[in-house]
C-alpha cells in the first residue's frame, strides 16, 4: 500500500467495493472471497461494530453471477392445500400472472355480451308482441300474447342470473398463480438480513383466511408467503446473533441448508395456514451467521456442524497494530464514512489525526487501534454535525475534541452523574490522610465503551478472629470476591501471620450497590486499605490506584486505564498508580497528561511505599520492602 499523503479527506479515494472497504479484517476478507467462489458458509464471531455485516454484504457482491429465478405458487387441482412451486426465469413470473390474469377476466367475456343482448330483447319482446297481437287480433289477444312473453322473459331473466354466478364461480376456478420469490430486473446475488426475524419472516408462513368457508375463501396458494431464505435464494442470507433464533427455527434454518429446499406452511398452530404445505420451494442461499463468543456456545450444535464443514469460521479481529500503514486505514475509513453519510464535509488532516488518537484510545490495547469501527464512525459524524452547524467547510481538529465530548457514551454519562454526586456528598475525598480508605478506579460498560469511575474502598479491623474470610460488601461479583480473599496471603507474607485467626477484616465498597464491583482491578486498593487499617499507617486521599494483585504481590494489568486516569482527573486527583505493564496503555491529551503524575509499580510493596504516610511507621515499611 502506498504512502497516503493528503490535506483533507477530500483527496482520499473512496472504492465502490465493500470489500475493499472493509478496515483492518485482511484476514477475514481472504475467508470471505474463498467463500464467494466456492459457495461456502460463514461463521462470523467477534463484538459489535467490527465489521460482521459489512462481510456479509460483500460476499453477496463477489457472487459469481447466477442466473436468477422468480418462484411462482399455483393452485394444485388435485389438494387445495397443497400448492404447487414452479421456477422461471427472473422476470417471468410477472409477465406469467399478468397473463393469467388476462385470461381470467376474458373467460366469459363474449358470452355475458351475448347474454346481455338477449336480456334487452326478452324485455322489449313483450310491449312488441302487445302492439303486434293487438293490431292483428284486438286487445285480447295482445294482453295474452305480452303475458306468454313477459313470463318467458323472467324465465330467462332467472336463468341470465343463474349464468352470472355460474360464470363467477367459473372465474373463480380459474385461479390466478402468486409470484412469491420476485427477481424481476435483478442481476446483483440477493442479500437479506434475517437478523431478529420471527420464524414465520425467516421460513415463510401462509396466512391465515378467516373465511375458509363457504366458498369465499381465498385460495390457499394465494396466502403463500416466501421466508427471507427463499427470497436469498442463490444469494446471502445474513442472521447476526443467530443464536437468539428458537432450537426448533435454528433445526428448520438447518434443514433448509441441508436439502436446498424447503416446503412453506402456516407458523401459527391455530391459523387455517397451519393445513397448507406447498411443495419444496428453493432456497439454496449462503448462511453468513454472525454472533459474539457466547454465540458459540448457545448456537444449535448440528447447524454449527453444518456451517463448520460446508464453511468456514472466522473470529474478528477487535485492534490492529498501531503502524503507519494502519493509521492510514483509519483516515480511509473517515473519507468512506463522510461518503457515506452525504451530509457533512470533509476532515482537515490534524481532525483525522484526532481521530487515530481515539482509535489508539478505544483499543484499550498498548500499541494497537481499535477496530470497533461502529463507535469510531460515530465520532466522525458528530464531527461533522458540528462544523454543519458552524457553517464550516471542512471539519478541523477541534470539531472533533467537542464532538466526542457531546457524543460521550450512557456509560460516560452515568458516571459523570456518580462522581458528582459522591463528590457532592464528600464520598470521594481528594485531599489529607485516612487510616484505611483508598481511592480504586474502576470502569463502567466494555468494548469501546469504558468509563472511569472513582470507587473509594474502606477497611477495618477488629479483635476476634469469628469470621473465617474477609467480609466484603458492595455487590461484589464473584471475580471480585475472589480477589479480596487473595489479599490474606499478601498479607500472611509480609508479616509473617494469619490474622484471621485473631482478627476480622471488613472491606466496604462505599455506594457501589446501583454499578456492582466486577473483576480484580482493585485488588491493590483493597490491600492498601487492610494494611492501613491492620497497621494504623494513613492513606494519602490525592492518590488514586488500579491493579490486580498475584497471591505472590506482584501487580497484574487491567483494562480501561485511559478511562480510569480521565476519572482521576475529573476527581481532581493528584496522582495514580498503575501497573507498569499498562504505563503504553494510557493515551490522554498532553493537556491532562501534566496535571496528573501516572505513577507505574510492579509489586504491592512499591504501592505500599508510595500511597502510605510512613512517618512515625518506617519500621513496618522496612519490613514490607525486605520480603
Amino acid at each position: 500500500m502506498p504512502k497516503l499523503s493528503f490535506r483533507t479527506t477530500a483527496e482520499i479515494k473512496v472504492s465502490p467495493k465493500i470489500a475493499d472497504q472493509v478496515i483492518g479484517q485482511e484476514d477475514a476478507v481472504k475467508v470471505i472471497k474463498k467463500a464467494a467462489r466456492q459457495r461456502r458458509h460463514v461463521l462470523l464471531i467477534g463484538e459489535p461494530g467490527t465489521g460482521k455485516s459489512m462481510m456479509g454484504l460483500a460476499l453477496a457482491e463477489l457472487l459469481p453471477k447466477e442466473k436468477l429465478v422468480d418462484v411462482v405458487s399455483f393452485p394444485n387441482p388435485n389438494d387445495d392445500n397443497q400448492p404447487l412451486i414452479r421456477t422461471l426465469p427472473a422476470g417471468q413470473g410477472r409477465e406469467l400472472v399478468n397473463k393469467s390474469r388476462l385470461e381470467s377476466v376474458n373467460v366469459f367475456k363474449y358470452q355475458n355480451v351475448i347474454m346481455f343482448i338477449l336480456l334487452i330483447i326478452a324485455l322489449i319482446a313483450p310491449w312488441w308482441a302487445f302492439n303486434h297481437y293487438t293490431t292483428i287480433g284486438g286487445p285480447l289477444l295482445g294482453g295474452l300474447m305480452f303475458m306468454a312473453f313477459f313470463l318467458g322473459g323472467m324465465v330467462f331473466l332467472a336463468s341470465f342470473i343463474l349464468f352470472l354466478n355460474f360464470g363467477r364461480r367459473m372465474d373463480g376456478r380459474i385461479k390466478v398463480p402468486k409470484v412469491i420469490v420476485d427477481n424481476y430486473n435483478k442481476a446483483q446475488a440477493p442479500f437479506h438480513d434475517a437478523t431478529g426475524a420471527h420464524a414465520g419472516a425467516l421460513l415463510g408462513d401462509v396466512l391465515h383466511d378467516p373465511f375458509q368457508t363457504g366458498g369465499l375463501g381465498t385460495p390457499a396458494h394465494e396466502r403463500v408467503v416466501a421466508g427471507m431464505m427463499h427470497k436469498a435464494n442463490m444469494g446471502v442470507l445474513f442472521i447476526d446473533e443467530i443464536a437468539t433464533l428458537q432450537p426448533g427455527t435454528q433445526q428448520e434454518l438447518l434443514t433448509a441448508l441441508q436439502e436446498g429446499k424447503y416446503s412453506i406452511t402456516g407458523q401459527s398452530e391455530r391459523s387455517a395456514g397451519a393445513m397448507v404445505r406447498t411443495e419444496p420451494v428453493p432456497c439454496n442461499f449462503i448462511l453468513v451467521a454472525a454472533g459474539n463468543v457466547e454465540t458459540v456456545r448457545h448456537m444449535h450444535p448440528a447447524l454449527r456442524s453444518r456451517v463448520r464443514g460446508y464453511g468456514y469460521e472466522v473470529f474478528m479481529r477487535e485492534t490492529m497494530p498501531d503502524t503507519e500503514e494502519n493509521r492510514e486505514k483509519i483516515a480511509i475509513l473517515v473519507a468512506q464514512e463522510i461518503v457515506k453519510d452525504k451530509k457533512i464535509p470533509h476532515f482537515t488532516k490534524a481532525a483525522v489525526d484526532e481521530i487515530v488518537t481515539e482509535a489508539r484510545k478505544m483499543a484499550n490495547r498498548k500499541g494497537h487501534l481499535t477496530l470497533h469501527l461502529r463507535a469510531l464512525g460515530g465520532i466522525v459524524r458528530a464531527a461533522g454535525d458540528m462544523a454543519v452547524e458552524e457553517g464550516a467547510k471542512l471539519v478541523d481538529k477541534k470539531h472533533v475534541m467537542t464532538a466526542k465530548k457531546i457524543a460521550r457514551s450512557l456509560e460516560q454519562q452515568i458516571a459523570d452523574k456518580i462522581i458528582e454526586h459522591r463528590k457532592d456528598y464528600e464520598v470521594i475525598i481528594t485531599a489529607g490522610k485516612k487510616v484505611g480508605r483508598v481511592n480504586g478506579l474502576a470502569v463502567l460498560g466494555s468494548g469501546t465503551s469504558y468509563s472511569g469511575l472513582i470507587m473509594p474502598i474502606e477497611a477495618e479491623v477488629t479483635p476476634g478472629g469469628e469470621a473465617k474470610d474477609i467480609i466484603a460488601t458492595g455487590k461484589l461479583g464473584e471475580i471480585a470476591k475472589e480477589a479480596v480473599l487473595n489479599v490474606s496471603a499478601i498479607i500472611k507474607k509480609f508479616f509473617g501471620e494469619d490474622i484471621r485467626k485473631t482478627r476480622d477484616i471488613y472491606v466496604q465498597f462505599l455506594q457501589t450497590y446501583g454499578e456492582g464491583v466486577e473483576g480484580d482491578s482493585a485488588s491493590i486498593a483493597v490491600a492498601t486499605a487492610i494494611i492501613s487499617a491492620l497497621k494504623g499507617v494513613p492513606v494519602k486521599q490525592d492518590y488514586a490506584m488500579t491493579g490486580s494483585l498475584s497471591v505472590r504481590g506482584e501487580v497484574l494489568p487491567v483494562g480501561g486505564v485511559s478511562s480510569k486516569v480521565e476519572a482521576a482527573l475529573e476527581a481532581g486527583i493528584k496522582q495514580v498508580i498503575v501497573p507498569r505493564t499498562n504505563l503504553k496503555d494510557i493515551i490522554i491529551d498532553p493537556a491532562d497528561a501534566s496535571r496528573i503524575r501516572i505513577i507505574p509499580v510492579d509489586t504491592i510493596a512499591e504501592v505500599l511505599r508510595e500511597s502510605l504516610d510512613w512517618k512515625g511507621n518506617e519500621n513496618v515499611l522496612k519490613k514490607i520492602v525486605a520480603v
